[in-house]
């Protein structure tokens, strides 16, 4: 979640309007950039919490007279399934969501590390009362011995 959501929300100001989004997903495709608020490493089908947020997304449109939104996440919903047949994840609502209750776009990313905090402390919490480390079920299997280079040499 390095800032998906808010890429998410720039791509949807891009867009404008939700007949814009099926020329814009093409042009993207065309030129090989990711279209950020889809795919997902797990889920091979909607992630399911796409699927409360798309909802959640459509009725605070229609609450706040804001559907725009909505009409334009969903239309980026369809036509990237239609053109590269992937499923929305967390991301792409969560932006819509984040912006109608008025979240700068700049503030999605740190808002959503927060709403994890509690499960992150329960983890350091439980390492700590079984003196061991939860490790993750994965192995990174990228290349080994690289150079650091600082970042304003990049």
């Amino acid at each position: 979640h390095g800032g998906a959501n808010e890429e998410a929300q720039k791509m949807a100001e891009e867009v404008g309007k939700p007949e814009n989004a099926e020329a814009y997903v093409r042009d993207r495709l065309a030129r090989k950039e990711k279209i950020f608020g889809f795919g997902h490493a797990v889920y091979t089908t909607m992630d399911p919490r796409a699927t409360v947020l798309k909802q959640l997304c459509k009725d605070l449109g229609e609450r706040r007279n804001q559907p725009k939104w909505y009409e334009i996440f969903s239309a980026l919903e369809e036509t990237t399934f239609e053109q590269k047949g992937l499923y929305p994840n967390v991301d792409l609502y969560a932006a819509g969501v984040y912006h109608m209750l008025g979240i700068p776009t700049d503030l999605m990313t740190p808002i959503f590390a927060l709403a994890r905090m509690v499960g992150w402390t329960a983890h350091v919490r439980e390492q700590y009362a079984n003196n061991r480390i939860i490790r993750p079920g994965s192995e990174y299997v990228g290349p080994r011995d690289r150079r650091y280079v600082p970042v304003d040499e990049r």
